[in-house]
């Protein structure tokens, strides 16, 4: 189908030949506060909402393997592909992202690749807009 003649190219490697440039974000959590915060509300059986791949990956990036969000100043260039274990972030909300993207590729790790295509092709079929100023999306870790 065309949904899956678009997704292919990337859930076959795409990116590791060189098609996408991930960009590297700097980033500082020096703040106590909204640290405590992010401790405080797991404890209460919270979770941690991203609001924004690039919230994902500063995220992600500052927790520890425990899956706490700690104090954090520095570059990260973290790519997330189907595999990996998420630590930090419990639900994302992010637009729909073009297919044969990064961005499609950490959505895909995030909640599912099978989820995914199919929310894919709900959006394709009741006209959702894509990308930066597309219709967003509300997920849940698989």
């Amino acid at each position: 189908d065309e949904l899956e003649r678009a997704l292919r190219p990337l859930v076959d490697g795409a990116c590791a030949r060189g098609r996408q440039v991930l960009v590297s974000v700097t980033i500082a959590i020096p703040w106590r506060d909204p640290i405590a915060l992010f401790g405080a509300a797991r404890a209460a059986g919270g979770r941690i909402v991203a609001v924004g791949t690039t919230s994902l990956r500063i995220l992600e990036s500052a927790a520890d393997p425990s899956g706490e969000i700690k104090s954090f100043a520095g570059d990260t260039a973290i790519f997330i592909t189907p595999g990996y274990a998420f630590r930090a972030v419990d639900v994302l909300m992010t637009n729909f992202h073009l297919p044969r993207s990064t961005l499609f590729m950490l959505v895909s790790a995030f909640a599912g690749l099978d989820r995914m295509k199919a929310a894919y092709a709900h959006a394709i079929e009741h006209g959702y807009r894509f990308y930066s100023y597309g219709d967003a999306c509300l997920l849940l870790r698989r």
